[in-house]
């Protein structure tokens, strides 16, 4: 082969210059990349961008201010205002105890909505100062459960009001009802997302729960109600503004001392006098409370119903339809025409069988056995599912006989279905083991 020849010397050469060549890299390689783990600037290492699972499962950006971190909670879909899906749900005492644990048994029963009552008075003693920690803590365990949530929005702070009827009101409006609406504002625009519906006051037509030098008065109720419904709508439509249920008291009182002050009204007179004041305008769902006494849910108040060993003798020996969880809630319904649907935002039966005690007043709860508390309870739901016209339905209550602890005398104890103890009473089986079709 000419032109070619073979010199070993030369071959030896050129491989170590080879070698030499690629150490030197290898070493300029290691050294740079030893100065980019120790000093590059934690900006410039590349991070996938934080994001939020949605309930579709896609990934969504982080707003840059969230008011309430979920802290890992998937809020539930918030229902449009005007979706009829019958809601089961139950009143906790949630900011007492350890809320994961309360939501965890809401959660165990099988219910889509939890209530929770606010009590602005107690976490706002002057103005500006809110201690949300509590609600907060019960909201976002609600979330992580899958929960649905209803706040009841009750009791003005002492620093709204220029006066009482007494030292020791219970519950009263503010003076100029502006400031309700605003804290109100807070409330939807701290957990926007988080909350499904509202329920604007409890129990106006008695003067514990309204107690102002005037009275309970159903036209500046209707007042407070329309403020309260166009501050919740302009921050989220989507919330279902609940009025404030009445009481079923079937009489009306006034002040010995002052006879033109009405003490407590008639529930039906009250409904009445909201309607003529146009309070449907203002509201998406029309509250309602009916505790049972003595008498199960299907019984009307002008059917002849018989228990002879009954102590408590209201319905037969007073018949009126404040008596009846039927005759109540058809009641509400038809004095509206069906333009509404109800929420049911209190119900339930007391028991206190078994016990050495009851709360003074509540005679009837001696009358109900634990099961047929659960009975009617169970009837109460299937009831209000099949009527078609009430849209949520909160039983009362989950746990207030054990976190009370008062005992046997406390009046919300013989309506709880867990015991003092934190212990199921027949009734907290039979709604877990309850069919729920067609709930939210």
């Amino acid at each position: 082969m000419s032109g070619f020849s073979f010199d070993p010397d030369r071959l030896s050469g050129r491989r170590l210059t080879v070698a030499v060549v690629v150490w030197v890299l290898v070493l300029l390689l290691g050294v740079f990349f030893l100065w980019w783990g120790f000093f590059a600037k934690p900006g410039e290492m590349s991070s996938p961008p934080t994001a939020t699972p949605t309930e579709a499962g896609n990934l969504v950006p982080l707003a840059a201010e969230t008011p309430i971190p979920p802290a890992g909670a998937t809020p539930q879909a918030t229902l449009s205002v005007g979706e009829e899906v019958f809601g089961y749900g139950i009143q906790t005492h949630g900011v007492v105890g350890d809320p994961e644990y309360t939501m965890q048994q809401v959660e165990n029963l099988g219910l889509g909505w939890v209530k929770q009552q606010v009590r602005w008075a107690h976490f706002e003693p002057n103005p500006g100062q809110m201690d949300w920690s509590g609600y907060d803590a019960v909201i976002e365990a609600a979330n992580r459960h899958g929960l649905r949530v209803m706040l009841s929005v009750v009791d003005a702070p002492d620093w709204t009001h220029t006066s009482y009827t007494d030292s020791n009101p219970e519950g009263a409006p503010p003076d100029d009802l502006s400031l309700f609406a605003d804290f109100l504002g807070r409330l939807v625009d701290r957990y926007r997302g988080r909350i499904h519906a509202i329920e604007v006051w409890n129990e106006e037509n008695l003067d514990r729960e309204w107690d102002t030098t005037e009275g309970v008065n159903a036209e500046r109720y209707v007042e407070m109600l329309r403020m309260a419904y166009q501050t919740i709508k302009s921050r989220d439509p989507n919330i279902i503004v609940i009025s404030g249920a009445l009481s079923p008291v079937g009489a009306t009182a006034t002040d010995p001392n002052n006879p033109s002050r009405i003490i407590y009204m008639d529930d039906f007179q009250y409904y009445q006098e909201m309607i003529a004041h146009n309070f449907l305008d203002y509201c998406d769902c029309v509250g309602v409370h009916h505790n049972g006494y003595n008498i199960p849910p299907d019984v009307a108040y002008d059917e002849p119903y018989q228990d002879d060993t009954a102590i408590f003798r209201g319905f037969w020996d007073n018949p009126h339809p404040s008596w009846s969880f039927r005759s109540t809630l058809w009641r509400y319904y038809d004095a509206i025409g069906g333009a509404k649907p109800l929420c049911v935002t209190e119900f339930g039966w007391a028991s206190s069988e078994g016990w050495e005690t009851y709360p003074p007043g509540f005679e009837f709860a001696q009358d109900n056995t634990e099961e047929e508390q659960a009975a009617y309870i169970m009837q109460a739901y299937r009831l209000m599912r099949e009527w078609g016209f009430v849209r949520l339905a909160f039983l009362w209550n989950l746990d207030f006989a054990q976190k009370d602890g008062i005992g046997p005398t406390d009046p919300n104890a013989p309506y709880s279905i867990l015991d003092f103890t934190g212990a199921a009473r027949p009734a907290f089986e039979a709604v877990g083991a309850m069919e729920k079709p067609q709930g939210q």
